[in-house]
């Protein structure tokens, strides 16, 4: 209503960063909680010492929480910054707004998740958010007076349009300030929660949860889409066994969020589970407001066969793309190529038209010159009882180029006194389920580092196999 493009910026990047946002932004509000003013404070006054004389101060506007401590609220007004619901006073109730003249316009601005560069910056028009918000609803068969708990975050592309589906929906939110398993099953069976979403990490949080925190059975039907990382088929079951009814989609910022599903076939009720889950672990067909989803030869941009086996770049195009990156014509450029979206992630489509992700292209492991799909070799070290989670990556190899290094945290209650015997045990559990060369050839143990929306930080594992040199020359 105010004419302004919102930017939801990451809570947990450091001042540096959120300072390059700002300014590539040319914000010129900044709205603050409370918890997080002295970020805010510290981003600009980065952006001020850079520019010396010539920084021009946002409106800083701070936005109290009685159930915060009242100290930083009024250490933020002292400074200057405006309380929020005074600024909310200060408006003309009669004030005559109009809605956009052009669809075209701009209504949102989000930062992709940037790890070895500057983020890059996409542009959302209101036509495209307009569409997803309301396709976001019909996939998951949300009705009016959803009750929904908000476990991702808004700022990961835009709370993937919920924020929009809800006021359409007249929708109740739940906010959490802190993510648990004790705390969403808390608003389960208190706030009434009928969806939430999460990326895979959430439902393992959940799947993993101590019987302390969890409140079971669950009190009614609670939907749960998940994203933002394949999800291992284990997942998916285990959270279907809990009472979750689980929808699989995809996509990426540059595609509002979602913009496939995994739609479920009554067919694949009499499957058994193990089955089902790898069914639905697949990322399924395009969003009713996405105009065009196809897997193409990235060189010919031909469709590749429906065969389930050969690989190519997932491709969108229509409405429900980005406008482009802000400020960035040569990434634009780049993936416009051929007038279709380059997702980047490559996958195959199945007989039945489904869409399934095998890897992101820069993921890839050659061995042999024969390609592994780090993602197909996840699936199986995650079926291992002792894994909480796991990661695959490329690891030098003397005899093979390249070979699965898997990067493994383990649960809980798992015998850690001889991680050399887990390590052979987990290589062992795969040669039963994998091609011999897909099989990892080292395993190392420890909390696998995360981006903020769950996503794990592949790049580091990168530089941590490449530190751990080449492995020895091995049969396999």
């Amino acid at each position: 209503m105010a004419g302004a493009v919102v930017n939801c910026v990451n809570i947990r990047l450091n001042a540096a960063t959120v300072a390059f946002l700002l300014e590539h932004s040319s914000a010129e509000v900044v709205m603050v909680d409370q918890e997080f003013f002295t970020l805010a404070e510290d981003s600009l006054r980065i952006i001020a010492d850079k520019k010396k004389g010539t920084f021009e101060q946002p409106l800083l506007i701070v936005i109290g929480d009685a159930t915060c401590d009242p100290t930083t609220l009024q250490d933020a007004l002292r400074k200057g910054a405006i309380d929020y619901e005074a600024f909310l006073e200060s408006g003309d109730p009669e004030f005559a707004w109009r809605p956009p003249q052009d669809e075209w316009k701009s209504i949102a601005l989000g930062y992709t998740s940037g790890t070895t560069s500057n983020p890059k910056g996409v542009v959302l028009h209101h036509r495209g958010a307009y569409l997803m918000s309301l396709s976001g609803a019909l996939i998951w068969g949300m009705n009016e007076g959803a009750v929904y708990l908000w476990t991702l975050p808004m700022f990961h592309c835009n709370g993937w349009c919920y924020t929009w589906t809800l006021a359409a929906l007249c929708g109740t939110s739940i906010c959490l300030r802190q993510v648990s398993a004790k705390a969403i099953f808390s608003a389960i069976a208190n706030e009434g929660v009928t969806h939430f979403c999460g990326a895979p990490v959430v439902l393992n949080t959940i799947i993993n949860a101590p019987p302390a925190d969890t409140i079971l059975p669950l009190p009614r039907v609670v939907n749960v889409m998940t994203a933002g990382a394949a999800p291992p088929p284990s997942v998916l079951a285990a959270m279907s066994k809990l009472g979750f009814r689980i929808t699989h989609t995809y996509g990426l910022s540059e595609t509002y969020g979602p913009s496939t599903v995994c739609a479920w076939k009554p067919e694949w009720d009499r499957l058994p589970a193990d089955e089902r889950a790898r069914l639905h672990a697949r990322q399924g067909v395009r969003y009713v407001g996405l105009e065009g989803l196809d897997v193409v030869d990235p060189k010919t941009m031909t469709p590749v066969p429906a065969d389930g086996t050969t690989m190519g770049e997932i491709v969108m195009r229509g409405n429900g793309v980005m406008k482009g990156y802000l400020k960035n014509p040569e990434a634009n450029a780049e993936a416009f190529e051929n007038g279709w979206f380059h997702s980047g992630d490559l996958g195959v489509r199945h007989g039945d038209g489904y869409v399934e992700v095998r890897d992101r292209a820069k993921d890839i492991i050659i061995s042999g010159g024969e390609n592994i799909s780090s993602l197909e070799v996840e699936k199986a070290v995650y079926l291992h009882p002792a894994v909480l989670e796991a990661s695959v990556v490329a690891r030098a190899d003397e005899r093979w180029g390249e070979s699965p290094c898997a990067f493994v945290t383990l649960k809980d209650a798992v015998d850690r006194s001889d991680e050399a015997a887990l390590a052979r045990d987990i290589m062992r559990f795969c040669r039963e389920k994998l091609p011999g060369y897909w099989v990892p050839k080292s395993v190392v143990f420890g909390p696998l580092p995360k981006t903020a929306t769950g996503k794990i930080k592949k790049h580091e594992l990168r530089a941590k196999a490449k530190e751990l040199g080449p492995v020895g020359k091995s049969r396999m």
